[in-house]
């Protein structure tokens, strides 16, 4: 059995916010039904291709379906479909679902017990409740951009997607909440998350230095401490980096020792003697880390003690021995791509494992889960059919 075994969701999202939410519930064993639309399926599965890498990320351990929700049939199906269904997930624009009819009032009125979870880039009220966001506008609106690039140059464009995955992370936790309350209450509720709101979190240190408000938090690019900056290493292409945060007197010497430093040199001397000639010992860590390959220089600095890490980018992130070697990188069979490598899932635990899967194709599992979640036979699935409840390729 694992963790979520019985949790059965029902998945209208799309992109990354949603549907990262819904892949790390599905990573704890629960049922995840994906409902696409017919023909087309979420926009993310043709960015850059068809059944895309993009789409492959963000939807290993799920169902697919499809249903025509803009035909009488298609909605008509699916209402009767969600008593079956403890969550239902949306991160559709602004008013998409009202215009669909099926919006948490509605749901709400047919399975009183269901936990609604929506994503919005602001939120479902507000005066910026009905503009439409992606990921980096919704960084921008949290002050992520601010922060991010070199103090003498303009706000940055963050590199990961956390507006989206980040959003919905946080989403998955408040679902699991909202099933605890109710195992006890046996009552469901609305599960709202603004993506302004939620990248916030992830600023909380930032802001923290902005003195409640009073003060813009500065941008600091890689850092003016020597002790806690990126270094170049060999062969000197784009990501041929090193990242140390040596920021204990034991970490300076341990760092010192690796790098060469002369102790007997008043430069070197201490954490303090170091902060007060940064030049030189910025020159002194460079001079030895371009003498290395950036996995070379890690592992020499991190036996030390010092903490540090390779600069990986997302060619090295599936060449990583260790990454490996926990079994992170694995490879699965996908219908159309055939053999495929993917990065798995970062809970781990140990009474509930659930086998990484690859995303499924559009509609795979349209029959089965509507025959079972009804009981219908094959006849009346044909009828469903006909009456444009699935599109053109349920």
């Amino acid at each position: 059995m694992t963790a979520l075994d019985g949790m059965r969701i029902l998945d209208l999202s799309q992109y990354e916010a949603g549907p990262s939410c819904t892949q790390v519930l599905a990573w704890l064993g629960a049922d995840v039904v994906k409902v696409e639309k017919p023909g087309e399926g979420d926009p993310g599965r043709h960015i850059l291709g068809k059944d895309s890498d993009y789409f492959l990320m963000w939807n290993s351990n799920k169902r697919s379906i499809t249903l025509a929700l803009d035909t009488d049939a298609g909605r008509s199906l699916l209402l009767k479909m969600l008593p079956s269904y403890d969550v239902f997930v949306e991160n559709y624009g602004p008013g998409v679902v009202e215009k669909l009819g099926l919006d948490y009032e509605t749901l709400k009125a047919l399975h009183p017990s269901l936990i609604y979870a929506s994503v919005k880039g602001f939120g479902s009220d507000g005066p910026h409740s009905h503009y439409k966001s992606f990921d980096m506008v919704a960084q921008a609106a949290a002050g992520a951009f601010s922060i991010t690039g070199e103090s003498d140059g303009p706000p940055m464009r963050p590199g990961p997607t956390t507006g989206d995955t980040g959003t919905g992370t946080q989403l998955a936790i408040a679902i699991l909440a909202a099933f605890v309350q109710r195992l006890r209450t046996g009552e469901g509720q609305l599960v709202e998350l603004s993506m302004q709101e939620a990248m916030t979190y992830y600023l909380r240190t930032a802001v923290s230095t902005s003195q409640g408000g009073k003060r813009v938090a500065s941008r600091t690019g890689n850092g003016r401490d020597p002790l806690v900056s990126i270094y170049p290493c060999k062969p000197g292409s784009a990501n041929d980096y090193i990242y140390i945060m040596a920021i204990t007197p034991r970490m300076w010497e341990n760092l010192r020792q690796v790098v060469g430093g002369d102790a007997a040199d008043s430069r070197f001397a201490s954490i303090k003697a170091a902060g007060d000639n940064q030049d030189a010992v910025r020159q002194l860590i460079t001079d030895w880390s371009s003498q290395h390959d950036k996995h070379e220089a890690m592992r020499l600095l991190a036996e030390a003690g010092v903490p540090v890490s390779a600069v990986n980018d997302t060619v090295d992130l599936f060449k990583d021995k260790h990454l490996q070697a926990r079994g992170f990188v694995q490879e699965v069979a996908h219908e159309s791509r055939g053999q495929i490598r993917l990065l798995g899932q970062p809970i781990r635990l140990s009474a509930s494992q659930v086998p990484l899967q690859a995303a499924p194709l559009l509609g795979k599992h349209t029959d089965e889960v509507v025959a079972a979640d009804l009981g219908l036979s094959a006849a009346e699935l044909d009828e469903l059919r006909a009456a444009g409840a699935f599109g053109d390729t349920g």
